[in-house]
């Protein structure tokens, strides 16, 4: 159960931001401030937060938008411990200025919406940190703010992302965790195929929330649709436009791959092998042991290339799944040469750790067969 209430909060990167006090000028500074932070132009960001500081110093969005910098200039957040206490001092003055704002219109869109972000990347860096019940404490807050925007998407369409998001996982996430079902009939019921629709309108219709929602589809796509042509189709494009950031260049490469498209994967598999994120080269290897399976039909080097992968160092937050992809990838070449007991073993452990749908199923097969 607490699991579910970080699903709601842990969307990570960057947060929607609500209308600006209607002003047009500030809301294209904003947009070239999240662009720059997106792609780690953290100089040219800089420029851009103090302009908006300069005109609005006592509104929410500036620490936010701080906070969210150092979200992605120190990823993963949690290896350096001065830039996580900014990012924590910073998410606590978006609350405090969302309350003035809340204090003078307990409705406000804005108030709402940065109560909403502040207290979920609070409760995103507590879930990461394994400090669970301070995790779950947040997200409880963010509920909160998370229902009233429920009521604020003709007012803002902003709104539709986290309402969106509400309404896919509070059915996604029973169906993948029936334990849960009895803890969760005092919420709002949702509806998986309205919050998908929600959330492509986000990505459509949202200034703000475009972006992220569109890292979420494909992370939605990919984990529980078992439809990585779709998920290609939301991440390709953040790729592209943001080529130094590490996160969209992996889910591409990720989502290509899985899609069977190889060979355009390989020019993002190139990208990940030049950025400077540690926490990189176990995926990588991992996704050149796919194309030497699945492309190039290399079994010895495609085992070679999985078991390389299970020796480096893995990020629970961002490479988890690629785990299971080595010991998916091991179990395929093992069955294919007759060994069939290594694949049963290589399966059992995927089953043990695995959390895409795609990837529990081909397990369950080959364990049943």
């Amino acid at each position: 159960m607490k699991k579910f209430w970080l699903l709601l909060f842990l969307s990570g990167p960057l947060p929607a931001l609500a209308q600006i006090l209607d002003d047009a000028g500030i809301q294209q500074i904003i947009l070239k401030a999240t662009d720059k932070i997106y792609n780690y132009e953290f100089d040219e960001a800089d420029d851009y937060i103090r302009q908006v500081k300069a005109k609005y110093p006592q509104h929410p969005v500036v620490p936010v938008m701080k906070a969210i910098q150092l979200y992605w200039q120190y990823l993963p957040l949690k290896e350096n411990k001065n830039a996580t206490t900014q990012y924590v001092n910073y998410l606590n003055q978006g609350i405090a200025l969302s309350k003035k704002m809340l204090d003078r219109n307990e409705n406000d869109p804005e108030g709402v919406f940065f109560s909403l972000a502040s207290h979920g990347y609070l409760a995103m860096k507590n879930h990461y940190d394994n400090e669970t019940m301070k995790a779950v404490g947040e997200a409880q807050k963010a509920y909160s703010y998370l229902r009233k925007g429920f009521k604020l998407m003709d007012k803002n369409p902003e709104f539709y992302f986290s309402t969106g998001l509400y309404n896919y996982y509070i059915e996604r996430y029973p169906l993948d965790h029936p334990v849960s079902k009895p803890l969760l009939l005092f919420f709002q019921n949702g509806d998986m195929a309205l919050g998908m629709k929600q959330m492509e309108t986000a990505v459509r219709r949202g200034v703000f929330t475009r972006t992220e929602t569109a890292l979420y589809l494909g992370h939605i796509y990919l984990k529980h649709e078992s439809q990585p042509a779709r998920a290609a189709l939301f991440l390709k494009p953040l790729a592209d436009k943001y080529p130094q950031n590490p996160i969209f260049t992996l889910g591409c490469a990720e989502a290509l791959v899985q899609s069977g498209r190889y060979r355009d994967a390989q020019a993002y598999i190139e990208r990940l092998r030049n950025l400077p994120q540690k926490f990189l080269a176990m995926p990588v290897k991992v996704l050149e042991g796919i194309t030497e399976e699945k492309m190039n039909g290399n079994p010895k080097q495609a085992s070679e290339n999985y078991q390389n992968a299970l020796k480096l160092p893995v990020d629970e937050v961002f490479a988890k799944e690629f785990t299971a992809h080595a010991y998916s990838g091991l179990a395929r070449i093992s069955a294919q040469s007759g060994d069939r007991n290594r694949a049963k073993s290589m399966y059992k452990k995927v089953l043990s750790m695995a959390e895409y749908k795609s990837t529990i199923q081909e397990a369950r097969k080959y364990l049943k067969s």
